[in-house]
């Protein structure tokens, strides 16, 4: 857990990073890419990675101005990662200057379940690696070169081994 919220903001640095690296590449042909009818598309999956940084934090009062996240996907893939990131830099800065240390073990509710304030913010890190495990399979899919996340891509690996 987070004993800081210097703590939460360097980690979530990091994950948004990692998330936007993968947004980066989205096309706007990749975007209706779906692993089978019904599920989440890429564009709709990428669409919920940001409305997520900004509900989490809205259901335990940390609030902060950002795009409209209640319209459809927008058939953008620059639009869906130029919002990814505005959420994600405002998020930044609501929490620090909303959240105090104290308040990281405080305990919350977070769509229902009791929880300390620091692991809502575990909780959308997590939400937010999840996800983008989805969606580097979506990617493939729709023959997309994926970025490594934690380590080297497929593709990279072979690069460095040339």
């Amino acid at each position: 857990m987070f004993a800081t919220v210097n703590d939460f903001v360097n980690e979530w640095k990091q994950e948004a990073a990692l998330t936007q690296k993968l947004l980066n590449v989205l096309t706007d042909e990749s975007l209706n890419q779906e692993v089978s009818p019904g599920l989440y598309s890429i564009g709709s999956l990428s669409w919920h990675l940001a409305g997520s940084v900004y509900y989490f934090p809205l259901q335990v009062g940390v609030t902060f101005e950002v795009p409209d996240l209640q319209k459809d996907a927008p058939k953008s893939a620059k639009e869906i990662s130029e919002t990814y990131k505005i959420v994600s830099e405002r998020l930044v800065d609501a929490v620090t200057e909303q959240v105090a240390d104290e308040k990281m073990k405080e305990m919350v509710n977070l769509f229902g379940m009791d929880m300390p304030m620091q692991g809502v913010f575990r909780l959308l890190i997590q939400h937010q690696a999840h996800h983008r495990g989805q969606l580097s399979v979506l990617m493939r899919q729709a023959n997309l070169k994926v970025p490594g996340v934690y380590g080297p891509s497929k593709e990279e690996s072979e690069a460095m081994n040339q």
